[in-house]
């Protein structure tokens, strides 16, 4: 009888999370995140899991610096889609400053659903014709999502007059987004197939999947490519930069390594950690290797290397950089590294070609710009 009790409980507690759901659009909660901050929403959107994503787009939003919800499920979950990898940064245990405690309602997936299911067979489905395309899905899904809402005033990280961090911003990667929806269930799921076609007309030539190779280290790979490069060329010594980020075995630099799915929204990240770092900081670099196969390990080390080089030590000039102009300055980082490593193409999610071996020299810097630029803007929905 008490164990009828609770269960009755329980989905009496869940139909009143339901039945509390606010109705409401992606752009009416980045207009004013925080007006919905702990809320439970319900939210009409597109979902994309991309190389660093995990996001829900709205229509016809106004232009803002980041157009996107990330998406989290809650902490235990273990479910499957998500980013291919994510950068986050969190206060270390000597961090200096004050860290708010923040607490959060609890919310619970619900995983067995039949729309939960297809959803996640959707964002999970990977596309592999022609070359390397770094952290690609088939499928974006149109869905109605309900969940936790959690919402900031400014994502941004602060700098302190050294150029140091010192305050954090927001969620999921790079704590560059205003709003985060932790989900509780989905409904109403419509598959969107990705157009990649453009970029098969050049790629469909190249034989990556084929002679596809493990990548047991992808520190020693990145640094035999910076040998590619003529000692004091700046395409080496930026790919060196992006590299040094990386520990050896056991220094405590504040660099963090993990692998598996950056998808859940863990108590822990919005608190000091557990170990102390050189500068009081912690990155959390999160690679789900499921998603890398072989050398795109390698890509993406190099990428959340000049991400967290960006944040930690930023150039002349550049502290406090946007999300655009970080995101800009790692891809080609890591387009340098696939030249480098004798890469013949490399693709983004939504069939954006940023490298081809056979482009013209005079050519190439133009095309890397322009695709990266369309990328950014069309895709990932940000701007400077």
């Amino acid at each position: 009888m008490k164990r009828f009790f609770a269960v009755a409980l329980m989905c009496a507690f869940s139909s009143c999370l339901h039945a509390q759901a606010v109705d409401t659009t992606v752009c009416e909660i980045l207009k004013n995140p925080v007006a919905f901050n702990g809320k439970m929403v319900r939210v009409k959107g597109t979902v994309a899991a991309g190389f660093d994503q995990f996001v829900v787009k709205g229509e016809g939003c106004p232009l803002s610096v980041n157009n996107n919800i990330w998406l989290s499920y809650p902490e235990g979950s273990k479910a499957k889609a998500g980013p291919a990898m994510m950068v986050q940064v969190q206060p270390a245990r000597n961090f200096a400053g004050e860290v708010a405690a923040v607490t959060r309602t609890p919310v619970q997936l619900d995983k067995g659903s039949k729309d939960f299911k297809q959803f996640e067979n959707l964002l999970t489905t990977p596309y592999t014709k022609g070359g390397m395309c770094l952290g690609c899905v088939r499928y974006e899904v149109t869905a109605t999502l309900t969940g936790r809402l959690d919402g900031v005033v400014d994502p941004s990280l602060l700098y302190n007059k050294a150029g140091k961090i010192a305050g954090f911003g927001g969620f999921g990667h790079m704590n560059a987004y205003s709003a985060r929806l932790v989900l509780q269930s989905v409904s109403e799921v419509a598959p969107k197939e990705i157009d990649y076609s453009k970029a098969l007309a050049s790629t469909k030539n190249d034989d990556f999947f084929t002679n596809i190779k493990y990548v047991p280290s992808p520190i020693e790979d990145l640094q035999a490519a910076v040998k590619h490069y003529a000692a004091g060329n700046p395409s080496s010594d930026q790919i060196k930069r992006a590299v040094a980020v990386f520990p050896n075995s056991y220094d405590h630099t504040g660099v963090v390594v993990v692998t598996g799915a950056a998808n859940e929204a863990a108590a822990k990240s919005e608190a000091k950690g557990t170990v102390d770092s050189p500068d009081g900081l912690l990155f959390v670099c999160t690679f789900n290797r499921n998603r890398l196969d072989g050398s795109a390990i390698t890509r993406a080390y190099v990428f959340a290397g000049e991400d967290v080089a960006n944040l930690r030590t930023p150039l002349p000039g550049a502290a406090g950089a946007g999300l655009y102009d970080l995101e800009n300055r790692a891809w080609v980082t890591t387009v340098m590294n696939a030249v480098a490593s004798g890469q013949k193409t490399l693709t983004l999610p939504g069939g954006y070609l940023i490298w081809d071996s056979s482009w013209p020299p005079a050519e190439s810097n133009g095309k890397l710009d322009d695709a990266i630029k369309g990328f950014l803007k069309t895709e990932e929905l940000l701007h400077r």
